[in-house]
């Protein structure tokens, strides 16, 4: 069967549902069908090309399509798809667990297959945790404020955007907020690390008072994304791992979008000089070609669960846990960070593409202009309400696939990059917020 952007639209609209939509939408905003993808380029069916400047979700670290990957996969395939982790075990699993364990210094690396899981996974083995060590009135958790740490009913618990608590509301036990460390909350005078001073100030308050009911504290260390790229000073989680050695709170850091080298380092914490009770990673860990979600955990964790009551085991599994073609790939990513010296390489790559987007920094229209690593972010001065759905599609007339947060413009582009692409990039966000703030009187 021929294929047009055409037809499989409609295919799809008739057919899928699409996710974080509301597919009503798609009558005035169509969908954009993709017939293939290579390097930093989405192409559709007639050949209109697009820059992926969001990495499609922040998963795609090395490009669309990436040979290294690819063969990897192959030859994977040859040898074993899949067998239950329950019982059995294989090399891929086994490798990317050792190679984790080195990465992060944490170890017993538990598999699931999206992010969400992986916090789901983090929440419960704390409180059982607790409940092993004869402590099962630690139960509860606590966030911060914005936080964003995915849409499964546990998750959500700790998840503190408004229009996901509104809608499920019944079905949640939710958790305990506290003061975002967020640097753009500075006042006069104040600087990042005097907000972070302030937020650690109002956390120790709390934990002086729940403690002895809460599990375990969840943040997206340096970079909270789903809020709006809300960025901290890294003292924040120096002033955390303390307070929560102190009132025997566990440490969980959710590195789901921040890892694997997204904010300069290969993991966000380690800019602080700190070691969680718990990471969750998942995103850039297979490169973005297949879903693999993994948390890891200390020795004095995995010890409280060790014993020969089945009850006292964590009681958790997913069908595809530690599937070896996500393992494989997930190995032959972390091996392109070595072979390329990609930390190195990036840091020549961010000046290259943030000397691109200056216009877009200082265009009067833009405030809080702001760069972790890969990660550039800057807050439009608009209070339309329709500034980021037509934000993204005057991008798209551009060949430009960005997707902003509200009001806030993001890129979160691959680590593959060349000049041509950070200019390509840079002018098409430069063009589309001049198109949507030329729009705001029509649309306000």
């Amino acid at each position: 069967m021929s294929m047009n952007n055409t037809s499989l639209l409609q295919r799809s609209l008739t057919h899928v549902w699409h996710p974080c939509t509301q597919m009503k939408r798609h009558e005035t905003s169509p969908l954009v069908p993709i017939a293939k993808a290579e390097g930093v380029w989405l192409y559709d069916f007639e050949g209109r090309r697009y820059l992926d400047g969001i990495s499609s979700w922040w998963v795609n670290l090395f490009g669309h399509g990436h040979p290294h990957i690819k063969a990897a996969l192959v030859a994977q395939l040859d040898q074993l798809d899949h067998v239950m982790l329950a019982g059995f075990t294989h090399e891929p699993v086994v490798q990317l667990s050792e190679k984790l364990g080195q990465l992060t210094g944490l170890g017993h690396a538990f598999y699931a297959s999206d992010g969400a899981s992986a916090t789901e996974i983090a929440l419960k083995m704390s409180a059982h945790y607790w409940r092993n060590t004869g402590r099962p009135e630690k139960c509860r958790f606590v966030g911060l404020a914005g936080g964003y740490h995915g849409e499964t009913v546990g998750a959500l618990a700790v998840t503190d955007i408004a229009l996901f608590r509104e809608a499920y509301a019944p079905l949640v036990r939710l958790a305990a907020t506290v003061p975002s460390p967020d640097a753009r909350a500075a006042q006069p005078g104040e600087s990042a690390a005097d907000v972070a001073h302030r937020a650690a100030s109002a956390l120790e308050a709390w934990l002086e008072l729940h403690h002895s009911g809460t599990a375990a504290l969840i943040v997206e260390p340096l970079v909270q994304c789903a809020t709006g790229m809300a960025m901290h000073d890294a003292c924040y989680l120096q002033h955390v791992r303390a307070l929560c050695d102190r009132y025997e709170v566990h440490l969980v850091v959710d590195e789901i979008a921040t890892g694997f080298g997204r904010t300069g380092t290969m993991f966000a914490h380690q800019q602080a000089g700190i070691r969680p009770d718990f990471i969750c990673l998942s995103k850039g860990l297979t490169g973005g070609t297949l879903p693999l979600s993994a948390v890891l955990t200390t020795d004095t964790v995995y010890q409280a669960f060790y014993d020969d009551d089945v009850a006292r085991g964590f009681l958790h599994s997913h069908s595809y846990t530690g599937n070896p073609l996500a393992c494989r790939a997930a190995l032959a990513t972390l091996e392109l960070f070595e072979k390329n010296d990609v930390l190195a390489r990036n840091v020549m790559l961010t000046q290259t593409i943030s000397q691109a987007f200056a216009p877009l920094t200082s265009h009067a229209r833009i405030k809080n202009a702001r760069q972790l690593g890969m990660i550039w972010a800057w807050d439009a001065n608009t209070t339309s309400p329709s500034f980021s759905r037509r934000y993204q599609q005057q991008a798209m007339t551009h060949g430009v696939l960005l997707r902003p947060i509200g009001n806030t413009i993001y890129a979160m582009p691959p680590y593959v990059m060349d000049e041509g692409a950070a200019t390509h990039l840079a002018q098409g966000a430069l063009a589309a917020l001049e198109a949507t703030l030329a729009e705001d009187n029509t649309h306000a």
